[in-house]
């Protein structure tokens, strides 16, 4: 394959003109993406129709009320104090929710004082009094509301100390992100300072205030540290290359390499993959970035030797051409992988990393040589000489020397170390929490945490539970069944404030048997009654609470829920029963999202180790490759496990990226082994050989990636921080797998085709 890349260097050195007109073309075709991608999808995208009959169950029309809703809620207000329940307290917050009530994009709020009188003779028994109540109503007020199924874990906490309250907004007058967010809270202390006998502590959170949190989170720290990240790239390579030339045409390729890639994932309508927004042009940067940099250090090499632009340029791509196609190679099939997931947001990431890592080989190839054959070329060995890592390059020789004398023991304490790390790392777990998403001092998840304690979780699951038409709406079973659904709630403490249509009937005075409870829940207010039970659709709900402790942990709690369901499908055959809600949701694709990234590494491992051994013409070379791409990602998995963390998208994210950048450092050097150690009686010699060739271009790259990660480590993003921290470590163990030990393993288990004492 060397001689493939010899003759692919000639063509791109000695034919410019069309390598500037196929990157221009490309150009162009990427920036229809961002333009206008559907000039090309709806082209190619033809109309499908599906012949099909669908079935329709019939279903009376229920009437026109508007149920209580504890789920709806577009944001939360939690508010804190010690004085609800007496007059001054009452007076103050009903004009603090007066305050929230007359901003223009405020078009409800549901809390205490708004919940219908649970009392079937529709006697006006306030939940909270008038101003003017004693403090005895107040207190009897509060054990009231203490009891009341709707308030009680709900909207009231049990010690009585935070009240809830739960706004929606019409969003045809929402004009800014702070109204949805700090403007809510800064609109209650406005209130609360006409009356300064009281305390209030208020706290804004829900899904639209966690949404617009995460979205500006990511924006703003994304271009923050990006910036940053590849200005001290920037300067990095500057000190290490000793010349701005060379630095200016490193750049490029990542940079076309990116530009060409997101265009074009427009095209496969892939752009809004959550992933692909950060993930993605990461991978595709630092790939491109570290194979330009063993290219750009061969050419240098070349014209600092007193070759011509041209010849530098096709002697260098001659020479590392074939390892950059074997990473880009074995990154995209490794990524492919991905693509065997049954979901769609790790498919879609899968098939978006092969599209990119394959365009910028292209871009890495094409740009680079042609840059050094311009007017550039001239100055690109300008400070050669002077470079950092060339002038200090014999003191790590003498380690590499140290370390083929004794390359039985390294190679030794490589494989046993690298076992060892694989069996801990092999203990983390997946595990994926709401509040990962957002910085830990922002306001949505203060109160976040603050519901947790409280209230039993800020986010709601519920069951679902229909019947057939067999079965009475008001049947007694219905509330048998109901009864069966809440004592497995209760069943499992994890889980806070269960309610359902059982609550409400129990709350009723009088004793009875579900025959007869079972009718009074036509005594109920219509807002109460169709909270959890709808007749006419023949369903019915039971809600509870989840904290935000991760899916690790209530993974056995919703399997042993859904065990119990199906229990009583067995029991109940006219009843169905789904388990819902966005807890669930979580556990049943992000924990699988997670699972499948994982195993995707091992199936990328596998496969890197087969293509290796394949072009290698060894399975000795193949496996030994394995330990210095394995390695790095054992000490990055040890370091999780002993710091308490668990297996999360971000860190698996981190992973890949990172098995991407090792394996290009491995390839390098042994791709450049091989070759020497074709023409060489002695392997020893021919691992000198490549590290003189390409230890330059090692270290250089792993200095310059981890002063771009360690930027990261002072986000106030917490996936930031994890991401940085794994990536530079990973990095910088991966400088140290091929170091020490992959030229020890080299050393002990490959010998010369040309020595006599070959095998």
């Amino acid at each position: 394959m060397s001689k493939i890349f010899a003759k692919l260097a000639c063509f791109v050195v000695d034919r410019p003109l069309i390598v500037l007109v196929a990157i221009l073309v490309f150009s162009g075709i990427a920036t229809t993406g961002y333009v206008n991608a559907t000039l090309v999808t709806d082209f190619f995208r033809a109309e499908k129709l599906v012949d099909g009959e669908v079935v329709a169950e019939s279903y009376e029309v229920p009437p026109d009320v508007d149920p209580v809703s504890l789920t709806n809620s577009h944001a939360i207000v939690v508010v804190e104090s010690d004085s609800f329940f007496t007059p001054s307290g009452a007076t103050a917050m009903r004009s603090i929710v007066s305050e929230l009530e007359s901003l223009d994009h405020v078009d409800r709020i549901l809390w205490m004082d708004r919940i219908p009188i649970l009392n079937i003779f529709g006697l006006p028994e306030p939940l909270f009094p008038n101003q003017n109540s004693s403090q005895t109503r107040f207190d009897d007020a509060k054990q009231r509301a203490l009891k009341h199924p709707l308030v009680a874990g709900q909207l009231l906490s049990e010690d009585a100390r935070h009240l809830l309250l739960l706004v929606n907004f019409d969003f045809l007058f929402v004009e800014s992100d702070d109204d949805v967010t700090s403007g809510l809270r800064e609109a209650c202390e406005t209130a609360a300072k006409k009356f300064s006998d009281v305390q209030f502590d208020f706290k804004v959170t829900g899904r639209v205030p966690m949404y617009v949190t995460a979205i500006r989170n990511r924006d703003q720290n994304t271009y923050k540290y990006q910036m940053i990240a590849y200005s001290m790239i920037a300067i990095m390579a500057v000190i290490l290359f000793r010349g701005i030339v060379a630095v200016v045409i490193v750049a490029v390729a990542p940079a076309l390499g990116v530009f060409w890639s997101l265009g074009v994932l427009r095209f496969f309508e892939l752009e809004g993959n959550p992933f692909n927004q950060v993930v993605v042009p990461v991978l595709i940067s630092l790939v491109a970035l570290t194979d330009g940099v063993h290219l750009m250090v061969q050419i240098r090499k070349r014209r600092a030797e007193g070759h011509s632009a041209k010849e530098a340029a096709r002697i260098g791509l001659s020479e590392v051409g074939l390892a950059c196609f074997l990473t880009s190679l074995t990154t995209a099939i490794g990524f492919a992988s991905l693509m065997l997931s049954s979901s769609e947001i790790v498919w879609e990431f899968g098939a978006s990393c092969v599209i990119g890592v394959t365009i910028t080989f292209f871009a890495v190839i094409g740009t680079i040589p042609l840059a050094c054959t311009t007017f550039l070329g001239r100055w690109l060995h300008v400070g050669h000489e002077k470079g950092v890592i060339d002038r200090n390059i014999g003191y790590i020789e003498k380690i590499v020397e140290f370390i083929l004398r004794r390359g039985k023991i390294v190679s030794g304490i490589a494989i046993l170390s690298t076992i060892v790390l694989l069996l801990i790392s092999s203990t983390l777990r997946p595990d994926e929490r709401l509040s990962n998403n957002f910085p830990d001092r922002s306001e949505a998840v203060i109160g976040l945490k603050q519901m947790d304690q409280v209230f039993g979780g800020l986010e709601l699951g519920r069951i679902d539970v229909r019947w057939s038409e067999d079965i009475p709406s008001d049947s007694p079973v219905v509330l048998k069944v109901m009864r069966k659904i809440d004592s497995l709630l209760r069943s499992e403490g994890k889980l806070g404030s269960p309610i359902s249509i059982c609550n409400l009937l129990d709350a009723l005075p009088g004793d009875g048997k579900d025959d007869d409870r079972m009718s009074m829940l036509e005594l109920l207010p219509p807002p109460l009654k169709r909270a959890f039970y709808t007749p006419e659709y023949r369903s019915a709900t039971a809600n509870f609470r989840v904290r935000d402790t991760g899916i690790a942990e209530y993974g056995p709690v919703f399997e042993r829920i859904e065990l119990g369901l199906s229990s009583l499908s067995s029991e109940y055959p006219a009843f169905t029963f789904e388990l819902e809600g966005n807890p669930v949701w979580r556990w049943r694709n992000l924990y699988q999202v997670v699972v499948d990234l994982a195993l995707s590494l091992g199936t990328a491992t596998i496969i890197i180790f087969v293509i290796l051994a394949i072009v290698y013409r060894s399975i000795r070379i193949g496996l030994i490759s394995l330990i210095p791409n394995l390695f790095p990602l054992a000490v990055t998995g040890t370091y999780l496990v002993f710091s308490g963390q668990m297996l999360e998208l971000v860190s698996v994210c981190a992973f890949t990226v990172c098995l991407g950048i090792a394996v290009d450092d491995t390839i390098h050097f042994i791709t450049r082994f091989v070759e020497e150690n074709r023409k060489s009686q002695d392997s020893d010699q021919a691992i000198r050989i490549a590290f003189t060739s390409v230890g330059t271009s090692l270290i250089m790259t792993t200095v310059v990636l981890c002063a771009g990660f360690a930027t990261v480590l002072w986000s106030d993003a917490r996936e930031h921080r994890i991401f940085g921290a794994m990536g530079g470590l990973t990095i910088a163990s991966a400088l140290f797998g091929d170091l020490v030990f992959l030229p020890a393993l080299l050393s002990r288990y490959v010998k010369s085709k040309n020595s006599k004492s070959n095998d």
